[in-house]
């Protein structure tokens, strides 16, 4: 991933030139900012691949970076935090964060992880299989495209919920449990966040319209995991 972009937020100057080290030192080409308003004035200059970004900012949160970011991009972002518990990790899950390390952290898991949702993002090719059809056509995966159209009209998806949906939808009616999930979803074992895998599928959910009581798409199977719940379309 030796030509990629980040982006890497954080107001200590220490972790900055921490973490861009260790990222140059693996043949990225690393931006940094030390605010959120110089995140946003960044992001739209160089248009980067990834984005490392502190929650804990001095002028705009790192909360309302990243929705401003989703705003604009699905591009990938991983969160860091000096706050370490569940809620706040799902919250952060919850703003579209594709992953999420808590401070203090080791930059060479930092590094992995980079490559992890880089590497999840660049794989495009899955066995040969195009665009995915179901309800008479109603809602499109386009796998390639890495676009989600339902009613004919694109889907916001971030990569984590679009990689989440295509897991499910190319096997309709297997059941996954939410550590296959978290592994398809984060590339490798993400110890302790299988609660995760049931944010991604809220906010999936609510992008496909469903009803959480009965969904259709996005099934639960109680004690297990989930499953797609419908057939593709012939």
């Amino acid at each position: 991933m030796g030509t990629a972009t980040v982006l890497v937020v954080d107001d200590e100057k220490k972790i900055r030139d921490l973490v861009r080290s260790y990222l140059e030192n693996e043949g990225y080409a690393v931006f940094v900012a030390e605010t959120g308003e110089r995140a946003l004035e960044a992001f739209g200059r160089v248009r980067p691949d990834l984005i490392v970004l502190d929650l804990m900012l001095p002028d705009i949160s790192g909360e309302e970076v990243a929705r401003a970011v989703r705003e604009l991009s699905p591009v990938p972002i991983i969160m860091l935090t000096a706050r370490a518990s569940e809620d706040d990790r799902v919250a952060g899950l919850r703003l579209g964060a594709d992953d999420y390390l808590v401070k203090p952290f080791s930059p060479r898991e930092l590094v992995a992880r980079v490559a992890a949702v880089l590497r999840r993002s660049a794989d495009t090719a899955v066995d040969g299989a195009g665009a995915l059809h179901f309800a008479g056509g109603r809602l499109a995966i386009d796998r390639d495209a890495r676009e989600v159209r339902l009613d004919d009209v694109p889907l916001a998806l971030t990569r984590s919920e679009f990689d989440l949906l295509f897991a499910l939808a190319s096997h309709p009616g297997r059941v996954f449990s939410r550590f296959e999930l978290v592994t398809k979803v984060q590339g490798y074992d993400y110890e302790g966040y299988e609660r995760t895998i049931d944010v991604h599928v809220k906010n999936l959910r609510k992008k496909l319209g469903e009803d959480p009581r009965e969904p259709t798409f996005v099934v639960t199977v109680t004690g297990v995991g989930y499953r797609f719940g419908m057939k593709a379309d012939a």
